[in-house]
């Protein structure tokens, strides 16, 4: 063996012995996580891994920064092979992977193409971080982008060393052994060079730059930011995107009959599953999930990026020392929650989803600042004020609002609609219309409980209410921690359906929607559910209802996030609304899986927003420069914010909000 295969194998076996170690410390550091199960559904995984992983959907939602990812994501995987030839060329004096045959000419090219295209893509990746990129690139601290810049730099240094290694090793008559013929780029730039032993000494050099920055880049990721390089892909496949029918918004259910627990919620390291602990490690700082939180976006002190971050900061300050059986006062006295994450960051979210959406490397925000809420609020009894309104109105009248449960089925008196009361069970109707507490109450919704009873009377659809026996679904008091609560209108809910016998609901609200559908069978409550979107455009579609009158003017739909980013539901409420005569629609630039917040989600509904612009009036602000006449909505929520937007702005008289059951139940032929 020679002096340089000596070197080169000690060279090796001290850095995977290091990154062996680097690796046995952070699986140290996430089991101290909670047991959360993500081994199951392999199948559903394998797919996301293949389309998100490799396939880089969600990076491919940015026309400039996804194909750059893109083409630096492949080049590295279809250079591993270049990489696996260098080491094993450092073992064995003259090894290659020539012995796959016609498949090694096809890797000699696609390696030194995409060596040329990877070159490329990280000077625009440098160019647009430093120059002329997004705003939340040329922001980043000066650790993050010296970071950035270092591994960025370190991948060019790499890409130049392998054409230069294998352009001359062509010179230098030994390219007949490496595909040489098919390498274009290196065959090319071989001319520069001639059979010398300033040849030669390039040719080492080059590989011994090549193999000890791969080796070092290998070492140096655990501790960067660039960690994603090794977390990404197995960060996607343990990522619950898919995988369950009860859909990717649900969240878990705290024990609450558990004796042993001392605390509810999450307020440090240990009270996170290991999946959220490995979160903070795929973390890319890129920046997208802030970039399109409705909060921050409109001044809020909520960053969904420093959650992660933060996290893993407090991880690596409490892992080593809860490893090492220290009780440092100073790191126990500390906590995740306060110390590295307020309250009032947390406070800010609509859940909305839009930073899971977008996160490329599928981190779950949202469940980890729900779980901080779940602390503060069942631990340590601290929540905004507001929300001591809306609880005691849910423990006492079954509504947020201070109206009586036994008013809840006044709005159909007149109607002629029969409660499950009076028909004793649910197995003779169609449908359990589920009305929920905006339709029962709120004097403006109640209009959109009446057009979409009119709607299915007109189709012949069987349905009744539950009137005073329904209670509010328990969204609003769950998402802002009070699991306690909403556990209890749960189970109250279900026990009145199931004593029905229901099967098949339908509901306008799209919160009562996710809740019935989603989070309803985690403690026993199973039912096919429909949004009222949904049934109307089935009736139309299927001609049972016919659309004669025109609409006026144009019309813009404003996704509800609970409708859509939690249930893929898009294409149906605007599929009815172009059915109308007429009806022009007219998109905003944020829509379907980008659009925006209304502002109410996350029980903000039920909190005053003291910090920045409001919400609901960058997204009404949004729907008025589209020119529509009439701004479309399939929510309750997102009716009511976009309604006081358009009064904010005094356009009332200009511009009306309407429910799609509404502009439908007008165009109906009776």
């Amino acid at each position: 063996m020679e002096i340089k295969n000596i070197v080169f194998l000690f060279i090796l076996i001290i850095s995977l012995g290091v990154f062996a170690y680097t690796a046995r410390k952070i699986l140290g550091y996430l089991r101290l996580g909670k047991p959360e199960q993500r081994f199951d559904h392999f199948d559903k995984r394998i797919g996301n891994v293949l389309s998100i992983a490799f396939g880089q959907t969600r990076l491919l939602r940015d026309p400039i920064a996804g194909p750059i990812h893109f083409g630096i994501f492949w080049g590295f995987v279809i250079l591993l092979t270049a990489v696996i030839e260098s080491i094993g060329e450092g073992l064995v004096h003259g090894f290659s992977l020539s012995f796959l045959g016609p498949v090694y000419s096809g890797i000699a090219v696609g390696s030194d193409i995409m060596a040329v295209i990877v070159l490329f893509a990280v000077l625009y990746a440098l160019f647009r971080r430093h120059v002329a990129g997004p705003k939340r690139l040329r922001e980043l601290d000066t650790p993050s982008q010296v970071d950035a810049t270092l591994i960025l730099c370190a991948i060019a240094v790499i890409m130049i060393s392998m054409i230069l290694l294998n352009a001359t090793r062509i010179s230098l008559g030994e390219g007949a052994a490496y595909a040489g013929d098919w390498r274009p780029v290196s065959l090319a730039l071989s001319s520069m060079f001639s059979d010398t032993a300033g040849t030669q000494l390039i040719f080492e050099i080059s590989w011994w730059v090549h193999i000890v920055l791969v080796l070092g880049f290998l070492n140096a990721l655990p501790y960067s930011k660039h960690f994603h390089v090794l977390t990404s892909i197995p960060n996607v496949y343990f990522s619950n995107h898919g995988i369950h029918k009860e859909g990717d918004g649900a969240l878990k259910p705290l024990d609450l009959e558990d004796e042993t627990a001392e605390s509810f919620g999450a307020a440090d390291i240990e009270d996170l599953t290991w999946k959220q602990l490995f979160d903070s490690y795929t973390c890319t700082h890129c920046g997208r999930c802030t970039a399109v939180c409705p909060a921050n976006i409109t001044g809020k002190v909520l960053s969904p990026k420093k959650i992660i971050v933060d996290t893993r900061a407090r991880l690596e300050e409490k892992a080593p020392v809860l490893t090492d059986g220290d009780t440092d006062s100073l790191v126990h006295g500390r906590k995740l929650l306060h110390d590295f994450i307020s309250p009032q960051e947390l406070w800010a979210c609509t859940t909305c989803r839009a930073c899971v959406q977008e996160c490329p490397v599928m981190i779950e925000h949202v469940d980890e600042i729900v779980d901080m809420r779940r602390y503060l609020t069942l631990t340590e009894g601290e929540f905004p004020e507001q929300l001591q309104v809306l609880y005691r109105n849910l423990e006492n009248n079954f509504a947020p609002w201070q109206f009586s449960p036994d008013d809840r089925g006044l709005w159909a008196d007149s109607l002629g609609i029969p409660s499950l009361s009076e028909l004793g069970t649910a197995e003779d109707i169609d449908y359990l219309f589920w009305v929920g507490c905006a339709g029962s109450f709120d004097a403006r919704y109640k209009k959109v409980s009446v057009a979409l009873a009119g709607i299915m009377k007109t189709a012949g659809i069987r349905f009744a209410i539950l009137g005073k026996e329904e209670k509010c679904n328990g969204d609003a008091a769950r998402r802002a921690g009070n699991e306690y609560l909403a556990q209890m209108l749960m189970a109250e809910n279900i026990e009145t359906l199931n004593a029905y016998k229901v099967k098949n609901i339908v509901t306008a609200c799209p919160h009562c929607f996710h809740a019935l559908q989603n989070e309803f069978p985690q403690f026993g409550g199973n039912y096919n559910v429909i949004h009222h979107s949904q049934l109307i455009n089935e009736l139309i579609q299927r001609g049972i209802i016919l659309l004669d009158k025109a609409l006026e003017g144009g019309v813009t739909f404003h996704d509800s996030c609970y409708l859509g980013r939690y249930n893929n539901i898009y294409d149906q409420p605007r599929e009815s609304l172009r059915g109308i005569p007429s009806a022009t629609m007219i998109e905003m630039p944020r829509n379907r899986d980008k659009g925006l917040c209304c502002g109410a989600g996350g029980a903000q509904m039920f909190m005053e927003e003291t910090e920045g612009k409001r919400v609901n009036i960058e997204r009404t602000e949004e729907a008025l420069e589209t020119g529509a006449e009439t701004i479309a909505s399939a929510c309750p929520f997102c009716m009511t914010m976009m309604t006081d937007g358009v009064k904010e702005k005094g356009k009332q008289e200009e511009v009306e909000v309407k429910d799609i059951a509404e502009l439908i139940y007008e165009a109906m032929r009776k």
